[in-house]
């Protein structure tokens, strides 16, 4: 049986990170590499249906073994942020003794117990920690261990009772599309779990409500020794913009239910600039005014320099998947269950993000999420706990059980 940790560092060190501004899918050729090798080694491990599609979706299936159970679906993404360096990867292992964790002594870069006090959970424990200069990719890489894990687990012990159980991996998640191309009806599963949450005892089946917003603000360029009264300065406009978003509505200032405004991406000089936004509230009502509030801020800004100064695209990217998933609280009570035989508490908890699972079940597929055991995503202070990771796996194999 192979440990967690080799298969998960095995995925890790390849560089899978997603391309927003690549129009293909997958987003980045690299994605490739991880998808192949999922496809190979679910194929060596046995399990049946195996296919790459043309879009880079991995899916496989282990037929049932016991008659009137459901098909379980298990879902984890295989693309890591690009904001981030993922290549180049170069982690450890650790028993964690306490206090502060020196990434990178020679950078000066230290996880601090106090900026990050999950650590104190983990005391005398194994973690997985980057050496400061990458993401660790345990989001979701360590959702993809766990499912490969359980695959190798279940067939390999054939007096094990379940269900079909059907695995799927996405491409492009971190960019918001890994659930566009998902094969819904082909996946074959009555209900499915994303794996791709921090805390092994917690499960989310709400989300934000999320839109994107781009800002364009037109200008006109003038040679600053005589630009009084005729130079408009696009830059400057967009900061006048972003300074009338409501101070307090920022992902810094907000927690739990609270929605914000987050600025993304910038860039522009006198001629043409563009702001990148995120839009988030659980309330979709909430949502909707800070749409409304955007538009209105772009028609003052026209009012005041011009007609077409400032144009705004605004996109919505998915829905809160609790209206889903409150029809089908079977899933969770499954999921609860599956946590609770392995001595833990569940919970239940509003992601502050989202997940595939909330495109996944407005497509038909109602799809919660679930931990892996990984913390700090998206940033050089990630770390992955390896005995959760290791739980993780029971838990899966207890959701699955017929």
């Amino acid at each position: 049986m192979e440990k967690i940790t080799e298969r998960f560092l095995r995925y890790a060190r390849i560089n899978t990170t997603s391309d927003e501004n690549c129009e293909t899918c997958p987003s980045s050729e690299c994605q490739w590499n991880l998808a192949r090798m999922l496809r190979d080694e679910l194929t060596a491990l046995g399990v049946s249906g195996v296919r790459l599609d043309e879009h880079g979706y991995v899916y496989g299936e282990i037929p049932a073994n016991a008659p009137g159970a459901p098909a379980i679906g298990l879902i984890a993404h295989m693309d890591t942020v690009d904001a981030v360096p993922g290549r180049n990867f170069n982690p450890r292992e650790i028993i964690y003794e306490g206090g502060d964790i020196i990434l990178n002594a020679d950078k000066n870069i230290v996880l601090r117990s106090s900026e990050f006090p999950e650590l104190k959970r983990y005391i005398g424990k194994r973690l997985l920690v980057t050496d400061g200069t990458t993401v660790l990719g345990a989001d979701d890489k360590a959702g993809v261990a766990e499912i490969m894990s359980l695959c190798q687990r279940v067939l390999e012990n054939p007096d094990f009772k379940h269900g079909k159980i059907c695995i799927g991996f996405t491409p492009d998640e971190e960019i918001g599309r890994g659930a566009d191309l998902f094969d819904v009806p082909g996946f074959g599963a009555d209900y499915a779990y994303t794996v791709d949450g921090g805390r092994i005892d917690e499960m989310e089946y709400e989300n934000f409500n999320a839109a994107s917003a781009k800002i364009i603000f037109h200008g006109r360029n003038i040679h600053p020794g005589s630009a009084k009264n005729r130079m408009k300065h696009a830059s400057r406009i967009a900061m006048e913009f972003n300074a009338m978003l409501p101070a307090q509505e920022k992902p810094e200032y907000t927690e739990g239910y609270e929605g914000f405004y987050h600025l993304c991406a910038m860039n522009g000089d006198e001629e043409n600039a563009t702001l990148v936004y995120i839009l988030r509230d659980h309330d979709g009502d909430k949502l909707e005014e800070k749409k409304a509030f955007i538009r209105r801020a772009v028609d003052y800004l026209n009012s005041r320099y011009g007609a077409g100064t400032v144009e705004a695209q605004i996109r919505d990217s998915y829905r809160n998947m609790r209206e889903v998933i409150e029809q089908h609280m079977e899933v969770i009570e499954r999921a609860e269950q599956a946590i609770r035989s392995l001595g833990l508490i569940p919970k239940c908890v509003a992601i502050r993000g989202g997940t595939d699972g909330a495109r996944l079940s407005f497509m038909g597929l109602p799809c919660p999420n679930l931990g892996t055991g990984g913390y700090n995503c998206h940033g050089i202070y990630e770390f992955a706990s390896v005995d959760d990771m290791e739980k993780m796996v029971d838990i899966l194999l207890e959701i699955v059980r017929a």
